[in-house]
């Protein structure tokens, strides 16, 4: 367990967190708080009795544990959208915000996005999975009720 310190109104509150709350062992939050502190992967696995390379695969896999739980989450938010579609691999950008604008206009969903906006937003998130201005993977798309835009793409 690791402690954290809450601050309220100038006061102190300490509580718990421990590994079991999380998607993390108990060895990569022993690793990511040293690290956090500033200790290089050196100097974490000689203070842990470990290697270098021990402590590397450690903070990896942390990383991927911490990615996956932030997909889990992205992916339920997206289900849980009152509004969804699937946009196809080829899809140009422009598109898919007109198809955004559209879906929303059909579902009372009112888009907190201006035209700009939306295509930063999209473009920002689908970057990585774009060719040439055009989807390069088949994305899911969700619209939330208060007009936010939620993309899940497999990875």
């Amino acid at each position: 367990m690791i402690e954290k310190k809450v601050y309220l109104k100038g006061i102190c509150f300490s509580r718990m967190v421990s590994a079991e709350s999380t998607a993390l062992t108990d060895r990569q939050v022993e690793v990511l708080e040293l690290r956090e502190q500033g200790l290089t992967q050196r100097e974490v696995a000689d203070r842990l009795g470990s290697t270098g390379s021990n402590v590397s695969a450690i903070e990896r896999a942390a990383e991927r544990n911490v990615e996956q739980a932030r997909r889990t989450l992205q992916l339920i938010r997206t289900l849980r959208a009152p509004v969804r579609l699937t946009v196809e691999a080829g899809t140009t950008f422009d598109d898919l915000v007109d198809t955004v604008y559209a879906r929303g206009d059909e579902n009372g969903v009112k888009i907190a996005y201006c035209r700009p906006e939306l295509y930063a937003h999209l473009f920002g998130q689908l970057e990585s999975h774009t060719t040439r201005n055009r989807l390069a993977t088949d994305v899911e798309v969700g619209l939330t009720r208060d007009g936010d835009v939620k993309v899940l793409v497999d990875e």
